[in-house]
């Protein structure tokens, strides 16, 4: 009997044959059809028919439905039935074909959803899950017209923003003074006694209680002091926290450190987490909560974490999952043909602390990526290496974009910073140079970009001083004569908590450098609240700084706490990013954008005003997926006994590829949660999980156009169309 045949054969629960016989009695149709099914095959066909006659009246439905149209535009006129439809359709097209499941290391999913509503129907059996017929239901009751989207109106939409408190109010201000003496208490104390020595941070003799702590203040204004009093344990996290961890937490952090997963928060960011709040800010900081405080999802994976993007593993000779040749396996990822991420052998492979969702987070357990400051120093020979992988770049046909991250680009220091970059301008001066001597057609792409990534505004902002506003704007002003138009801080805050005094000042700081400021949110479960995002996307503009993707975590089981459903960020998309539309009159300013960064918070203030909107909806929500890239056009296309959804993914049609496309096909993606354990989980965090009615029906997406402020400027010339350092089986250069 194979395993299959074993499942089949589990008797279903109380609680799931409930919602089988509420199934039925809302649908007496199904009831018939499957009543007097004597096969499954008796079960399917009239199904079919039933989901194709409805698409019949509809014929862009059932264009999109069969791929003979597709893109943003027919996706937008399908209506909600014809969402569960295609789903019904696509559901039996796929049934009974088998998926690994990377959330179960590669362990087999079958999906036949009609077949396990009509096991458990005439037999009791199939060991389907509740979360499985909530799904079921909700998908009869859309495809039957019963439920109807409802999109909520820009009234609605802004009540859920204002739920949502920003660290810049004043209320939230003083309660994070008050966490910043308290942890400065803790840290004279630990000093006092003699558990923590620091040559640079010590009390000389004689001083009192009050010197010391003003003196602790100073200090807090050195990134230094931070990552030396980083919390690299639980005990000392919850002493903290004023011990208002929860025992169980606890536990799973105990064994977090048994494990030895990296620990490590800084005293800044820690000062950010609540510990006494009124009552009307009680949740207002789990999605920052979330950050530094390990899931038992991520504790019991740990050691098991694979690469979840297929081109970051890299063998010695051999071509990525993308198809292209890199110099090693460490210190370049690429997948797109223009741009190439460089991971530097310095400091910079840390971080101001370790995010729980991190998309790196099997380097850290390889220990690649680590927080032992001292040995990520660079060496003498990483000056060698710098020049061989700026090379890279500089030999490559279609590479005109650096990004520059780790770890954290700008935890390197001054010093490391400037010989990067400075090293990135004689890369750009040869490429620029050698093109002079290339026939019309032939000539290379020349860097016109230059990207560093960074969380440091977030959990350092005190990094970002004169002294590294006077190295951006130095570089930007000699690059600039050579050719590079595009200089861009891409940071990553996660939320409106996030914002305070010192990250206002950090980022006006790097706008008077001359750099554009861009920002990259996670759209995990606690982020994922109604309002949650739209209400980062107003503060963010208002401190000049522009949305560039709100990605959904990535769906290994490591992070199942963390994980919010796709068909979550499509209705984000849909029903709260729509109040920040940008009407396309306006888009030829907004291309203008990133060559005047320190005039983008005014411009961005004028066309919010003109267009009474609250924020420039400048970013795509999307998934970065192994192999494809970032995108969300994808199809339901089947569903496992447990509820957890398969998702088709195809690529983003808006932006170019390796050639490998052509070759990959589609992606399949199970997600690791339900969406009825999704909800329950909202419900938890304090939400009213009606107001997330529709989210069932969202099984279809498409990706939203790029904003034309991200698009790269025109050369004055022919780039050749040769591609160099690819390597594909059968493709011919």
């Amino acid at each position: 009997m194979t395993e299959i045949e074993k499942l089949e054969k589990i008797k279903i629960n109380p609680e799931s044959h409930r919602l089988l016989l509420q199934l039925m009695d809302e649908n007496p149709k199904l009831k018939q059809i499957i009543l007097y099914s004597e096969t499954i095959n008796d079960v399917t066909i009239p199904i079919k028919k039933w989901a194709t006659d409805i698409l019949k009246s509809h014929p862009v439905a059932m264009k999109y439905y069969r791929n003979g149209v597709n893109g943003r535009k027919d996706f937008e006129k399908l209506t909600w039935q014809d969402f569960a439809a295609i789903r019904i359709l696509d559901y039996i097209d796929n049934a009974g074909k088998k998926y690994q499941d990377l959330n179960l290391h590669g362990d087999i999913s079958v999906s036949d959803p009609f077949k396990l509503t009509w096991l458990a129907f005439h037999y009791g059996k199939g060991g389907a899950k509740s979360y499985f017929f909530h799904d079921m239901i909700h998908l009869f009751r859309q495809f039957s017209a019963k439920e109807t989207r409802k999109l909520p109106t820009q009234e609605k939409i802004q009540e859920w923003m204002d739920r949502h408190p920003s660290g810049l109010d004043p209320e939230i201000i003083r309660l994070r003074e008050e966490n910043r003496d308290r942890i400065i208490s803790i840290i004279i104390n630990k000093i006092d006694e003699g558990k923590i020595k620091s040559r640079k941070y010590y009390f000389k003799e004689g001083m009192s209680r009050e010197q010391k702590y003003y003196k602790c203040l100073e200090w807090w204004n050195d990134k230094g002091f931070h990552l030396r009093f980083a919390v690299r344990d639980p005990d000392m996290l919850n002493e903290m926290l004023e011990y208002s961890i929860d025992p169980d937490t606890m536990e799973i952090l105990y064994e977090a450190q048994d494990q030895g997963m990296p620990f490590f928060v800084n005293p800044y960011y820690l000062s950010l987490l609540n510990v006494r709040v009124p009552s009307s800010m009680v949740g207002s900081d789990l999605a920052l909560r979330d950050y530094v405080i390990y899931s038992k999802y991520l504790v019991n994976e740990f050691g098991r974490i694979a690469a979840w993007e297929k081109e970051d593993v890299v063998k010695p000779g051999e071509p990525n999952a993308a198809g292209w040749l890199l110099p090693n396996e460490y210190n370049i990822h690429r997948r797109y043909p223009e741009v190439a991420i460089l991971i530097p052998d310095t400091v910079g492979r840390a971080c101001g602390g370790l995010c729980s969702s991190c998309q790196r987070m099997f380097d850290f357990q390889s220990g690649h990526l680590n927080f032992d400051l001292d040995k990520l120093k660079p060496r003498e020979k990483w000056k060698d290496k710098q020049e061989e992988l700026l090379q890279y770049f500089e030999n490559d046909s279609q590479l005109r974009d650096i990004l520059i991250t780790g770890g954290d680009a700008l935890m390197a220091s001054d010093k490391s910073l400037k010989n990067m970059l400075d090293a990135v301008y004689d890369m750009a001066l040869r490429k620029k140079e050698a093109n002079k001597k290339r026939p019309a057609n032939e000539k290379y792409a020349e860097m016109i970009k230059v990207r560093l990534g960074t969380r440091l505004p977030v959990y350092l902002p005190m990094r970002i001083d004169n002294k590294l506003k006077k190295i951006l704007a130095d570089f930007k002003e000699k690059a600039s004569k050579i050719g590079i138009e595009q200089f861009v801080i891409q940071t990553h805050f996660e939320s409106a908590m996030e914002m305070t005094p010192m990250t206002k000042k950090a980022i006006n700081t790097l706008i008077e450098a001359g750099w554009m400021v861009t920002n990259q949110a996670v759209f995990t479960a606690a982020s994922s609240r109604r309002g949650h995002t739209n209400k980062l996307r107003k503060v963010l503009n208002e401190l000049g700084v522009l949305s560039y993707y709100t990605f959904s975590v990535k769906g290994y089981m490591e992070n199942y706490h963390s994980f919010a459903t796709n068909s979550r960020a499509m209705q984000e998309q849909i029903e709260e990013k729509v109040a920040g539309k940008i009407p396309r009159k306006y888009y030829e300013t907004i291309t203008k954008l990133p060559f005047k960064p320190k005039e983008i918070k005014n411009q961005i203030a004028k066309i919010k005003k003109e267009c009474n909107i609250p924020f420039l909806a400048t970013d795509r929500n999307v998934l970065n997926l192994p192999g494809v890239g970032k995108s969300l056009t994808f199809r339901t296309i089947g569903i496992t006994r447990y509820g957890r959804r398969i998702l088709e993914f195809n690529h983003d049609p808006t932006r170019n590829h390796s050639p490998i496309i052509h070759k990959m096909g589609k992606i399949i993606i199970i997600e690791s949660k339900a969406i009825r354990k999704y909800l329950e989980q909202l419900q938890k965090m304090g939400e009213d999980i009606s107001e997330y009615q529709d989210l069932y029906g969202y099984s279809v997406g498409e990706t939203e156009e790029r904003m034309p402020v991200y698009e790269y400027p025109e050369y004055d010339f022919n780039v050749t169309k040769e591609m160099t350092n690819l390597e594909i089986p059968g493709f011919v250069k």
